[in-house]
């Protein structure tokens, strides 16, 4: 009986120590789960934390989104009252500026950017001489972009109307190394031009920049060659601009010559040529006229316009050499009673061939040095474009071509000829074939 006794107390104790154990195992695998369960509250307060931080940074990203599409709403709305304002001081501007009994001639537009200086004298040159012809010339000045002086500036003259263009579209030029300002002069050329044929409905056009100053009869010259491009379809326009329009080559401010050379600097196109040349006009380099499809241009001898921009998109190319030096006519000409027949097509082949038969020929490399000391007219034959840039060089003259053609040049008056260069010793006059 006491050995049962003793066994059965050992196997309490057994069971007894087996107890501890599994409560001791129990509460390890607890406080693991416990410790798991903290780390697990822990992350869960962090990321809840988190997403409030994230729900917070949305709200404030979502009050900034309303703000600003408030804003641009407002923008908007100020860029629309703005627009309206200006189109309704451009319209009563235009009315101010033309006269209903009288049809304008031409509406004329100095195409303006950031130059306000310039600007203003070529202004003050213009409205020199459009004063008593006012009601044929309406007058507009159209700025590229937003530069404050230049619009200042334009506003402050309430003889003529004023345009903006603004244009924030970006510019891939064609070729490496290329100037976007080309690129965005084609731009507001079209834009300008678009404006002042399709939505003021003018017919004809007169085309100025912002460093131009214009002789005394600038306004009787194109109201003649408005009649000139009214009849004779072959011309494409009207130029005031002689590039060999030097002081020491030109004289007679009388002469006007045919060119299928485009001259431009301060010309004159119609509204059936833009209708033509508005669908395909170029991304860049818009006074490269192209597609001429066999017509001329008119242009003087003696330079109907002055350049004086030194500083501009072209960096003052050939300014010192060949602008500089321009002579403008001084000569107030009543172009209306002017007989300009001999400019008709019909007639102007063989009045510039007899100019070039009845010249003396001179031969030889020593032909310019020759030329001096021949009175009267004188023609030089060249061979090719190297040729004549040698001539030309001796001269002092434009050497570039453009289009395959030196500048001023007219090409269909020669017969066997094929090229022909005329120089007049006492006058000086430079007339290119």
């Amino acid at each position: 009986m006491a050995n049962f006794f003793c066994d059965f107390r050992f196997l309490l104790l057994i069971a007894a120590m087996a107890f501890i154990y599994i409560q001791i195992r129990l509460f390890a695998t607890q406080s693991q789960y416990a410790d798991r369960l903290a780390e697990a509250v822990e992350s869960e307060n962090h990321c809840t934390s988190q997403m409030r931080l994230l729900i917070d940074q949305i709200s404030m990203q979502q009050g900034q989104i309303v703000t600003l599409e408030d804003e641009r709403k407002r923008h908007f709305e100020e860029r629309l009252q703005l627009k309206t304002l200006l189109q309704d001081l451009e319209r009563k501007g235009l009315q101010q500026l033309t006269d209903k009994t009288q049809v304008p001639v031409a509406a004329v537009v100095i195409m303006a950017c950031n130059r306000a200086d310039y600007l203003e004298r070529t202004i003050k040159s213009v409205l020199k001489y459009q004063t008593t012809v006012a009601s044929k010339y309406p007058v507009f000045v159209s700025q590229d972009g937003s530069n404050p002086d230049v619009k200042r500036k334009a506003l402050s003259y309430d003889r003529l109307a004023y345009m903006q263009h603004l244009d924030y579209g970006e510019v891939e030029t064609e070729r490496p190394g290329e100037l976007i300002a080309y690129y965005k002069i084609a731009r507001h050329y079209k834009w300008a031009l678009d404006q002042l044929f399709y939505k003021h409905n003018f017919s004809r056009v007169i085309i100025l920049e912002d460093d131009m100053e214009i002789a005394p009869d600038f306004f009787s010259y194109f109201e003649a060659a408005a009649m000139l491009l009214d009849k004779d379809k072959t011309i494409m326009a009207v130029s005031s601009w002689n590039d060999n329009g030097q002081k020491q080559f030109v004289h007679d401010s009388y002469v006007l010559y045919r060119s299928d050379f485009f001259p431009g600097l301060g010309w004159m196109l119609t509204k059936s040529i833009w209708d033509e040349l508005s669908p395909k006009w170029p991304k860049a380099y818009p006074l490269h006229l192209e597609n001429h499809k066999g017509r001329q241009f008119i242009r003087p001898e003696v330079c109907r316009t002055y350049n004086f921009g030194e500083h501009g998109s072209s960096m003052g190319q050939f300014f010192k050499q060949y602008l500089e030096p321009i002579k403008l006519n001084d000569v107030q000409i009543d172009w209306m009673s002017m007989d300009l027949s001999y400019l008709m097509e019909d007639k102007y082949v063989k009045y510039f061939a007899d100019l070039i038969r009845k010249a003396k020929p001179v031969y030889g490399n020593d032909a310019v040095m020759k030329a001096y000391n021949v009175m009267g007219d004188v023609r030089i034959e060249y061979r090719d474009q190297s040729d004549f840039e040698r001539i030309a060089r001796q001269f002092g003259i434009f050497e570039e071509w453009k289009d395959g053609i030196p500048r001023t040049a007219f090409s269909q008056a020669f017969g066997n000829i094929k090229h022909t260069l005329i120089y007049e010793y006492l006058a000086r006059a430079l007339k290119l074939c």
